[in-house]
């Protein structure tokens, strides 16, 4: 130690040598047998050839290209499609209906590509149209994802009692759990507290928040508690610091494990994860192609059971063919040539992954603690706890990327002077709209501070 304090001239060896994260965590330089944690391992077989799922996004406005471009994606590597559906066509594709929705998923065997739905507010609506195209194919295993609790979160508002919201859509999920018996029903994830800024915890605690609550509204339904959690997704936002990323899945991993364990159930987790929104980059987008790699080989390494990867255009628009391409290819790269699949849990044994996994784990669930005292998930949003804590981790990292203690590749540092714009579709969605059904239940709106979803790289972005 003699020696090392010598070398660092004057520093402390916390300065110098140690990192503080977001999460309130110090990373140390070097773990040794006494940092060991006994971290819970995923050993389950993996399918050497098609170790995770590869799911592709689609929000093209139209119902008709939407279609085309999902079967270029599932012919060229795909395994399943993630559909966001819009009626106005803005933020995904414009389904107003079920015909909406067989056209555009025309040709696409859904018993064997799952179809997962990012729907907000209609999602109850969109379940039922999805399980009206699979006409009651009782192994189509798709992933209906309702999510009300984000759509709350990051509008502020939701259309009647946002109680309402999450027991209709427990209805509807009961309903169809009776004839789709592979089907997941809710997705519960904190993307909403990841893309507004917040810190790894924080995601978390959101995150296995909404999925007690969704336990419990499937219970309400007439779901034992062990179907209950057996259809729920986890979803987890991954960037590109990909040893956080890696600890952050086994981490909800965790999480689960003990949830389930308070709840007297044994159901494995089931995770989903894209990647994020808020590390990509409109200068020098090009960029956005490592954070995306990064972003995917955590998800690999972690074990998540389907992993969604952006385009690298995503910040500034549709992407294009070529962009879609890309996409797949780097999960296929990851996948097949760089055989991320073939260990299972290959972090497992790192004295570093086990300690910062555990440490992520554990402050999350005292977060998650916190949350349930505060009389749960749709009481803390309401009382703006969630987005108290989410601003602090905002500003955090803002304050880190302002100072140069964290870097932006392409924008705060090596910026690129001969930087072109990548191409994108260009796209009138009001071309495509559709008119959608009503979501407002009845009763009064809820409300909450609004997460909304920001890009760390939009404040240097202009200079």
């Amino acid at each position: 130690m003699a020696l090392v304090e010598k070398t660092l001239k004057g520093q402390s060896f916390d300065e110098a040598l140690t990192v503080r994260t977001p999460d309130g965590i110090t990373l140390q330089p070097l773990y040794t047998a006494a940092d060991g944690v006994i971290v819970a391992r995923d050993l389950r077989a993996r399918d050497a050839d098609r170790p995770w799922d590869l799911r592709m996004r689609m929000a093209h406005a139209d119902p008709a290209r939407a279609s085309k471009d999902i079967l270029v994606d599932l012919q060229n590597g795909a395994a399943s499609v993630l559909l966001a559906v819009d009626p106005a066509g803005v933020k995904g594709v414009a389904i107003g209906s079920a015909d909406d929705m067989a056209r555009a998923l025309d040709n696409v065997l859904i018993d064997l590509a799952p179809v997962a739905l990012d729907a907000g507010y209609l999602g109850p609506k969109a379940a039922d149209w999805l399980g009206a195209v699979a006409k009651a194919a009782p192994n189509a295993p798709m992933a209906f994802h309702m999510d009300p609790l984000t759509a709350f979160a990051q509008s502020g508002t939701s259309p009647g009692p946002i109680e309402s919201h999450i027991f209709n859509a427990a209805t509807v999920g009961a309903r169809l759990a009776t004839t789709y018996a592979r089907a997941s029903l809710f997705l519960a994830t904190g993307r909403a507290a990841h893309e507004a800024g917040g810190s790894n915890v924080e995601e978390l605690a959101l995150m296995i928040a909404s999925a007690l609550a969704y336990a419990k509204a499937l219970v309400r339904s007439g779901l034992s508690m062990e179907e209950a959690f057996g259809r729920i997704v986890l979803g987890v936002s991954l960037d590109g610091e990909y040893f956080t990323g890696v600890a952050k899945v086994r981490a909800a991993r965790a999480l689960w494990a003990r949830l389930t364990q308070a709840c007297g159930v044994s159901v494995a987790a089931a995770i989903e994860a894209r990647s994020s929104d808020r590390m990509l980059t409109t200068k020098d987008a090009w960029t956005n192609l490592l954070r995306l790699t990064s972003a995917g080989f955590a998800g690999a390494v972690g074990g998540a059971d389907a992993i969604v990867l952006g385009a690298f255009t995503d910040a500034i628009g549709l992407p294009t063919t070529f962009a879609r391409r890309q996409a797949r290819n780097t999960q296929l790269v990851l996948m097949e040539e760089s055989n991320l699949g073939r260990v299972a849990d290959p972090a497992g044994g790192s004295w570093y992954l086990d300690s910062l996994t555990d440490q992520i784990a554990s402050a999350a669930w005292t977060r998650f603690q916190a949350i349930e005292a505060a009389g749960g998930v749709v009481r803390a949003l309401e009382a703006g706890l969630i987005a108290d804590a989410v601003a602090a981790g905002r500003a955090s990292q803002e304050a880190a990327f302002a100072d140069k203690s964290r870097k932006i590749l392409g924008v705060t540092v090596f910026p690129n002077a001969d930087d072109k714009a990548a191409e994108v579709e260009t796209v009138d969605p009001s071309a495509f709209a559709v008119e959608g059904p009503d979501p407002t239940l009845p009763g009064p709106d809820s409300t909450c501070p609004a997460l909304t979803p920001i890009r760390f790289a939009a404040a240097f972005e202009g200079a």
